[in-house]
């Protein structure tokens, strides 16, 4: 899986519609409304490098009301949480 972190400004307005436009999209698994630089942060997760294209591009910049997008791929995660200690029932 690839992820790729997507710092979006967006017209001030038009925040909360923008979000909810952008979470509904086909790849984008979070949003975040955020305090700082930009209005909105993206978490994009997808299978081949490909779809970030398609999903950035192609659909998340054409939102009305969006105005500028840095995108940011990460190589790798660092987590203080064991996600397989998280799922484990107890084996």
């Amino acid at each position: 899986m690839i992820t790729t972190i997507v710092m979006v400004s967006v017209e001030t307005d038009k925040i909360p519609e923008v979000a909810e436009q952008i979470a509904g999209l086909d790849g984008v698994s979070e949003v975040y409304s955020v305090a700082g630089d930009v209005d909105l942060i993206a978490i994009i997760r997808v299978r081949e490098f490909e779809q970030i294209a398609e999903v950035i591009a192609g659909r998340l910049s054409k939102v009305p009301g969006v105005l500028h997008t840095d995108t940011h791929v990460a190589f790798r995660a660092y987590s203080r949480h064991d996600l397989e200690e998280t799922f484990s029932i107890g084996f």
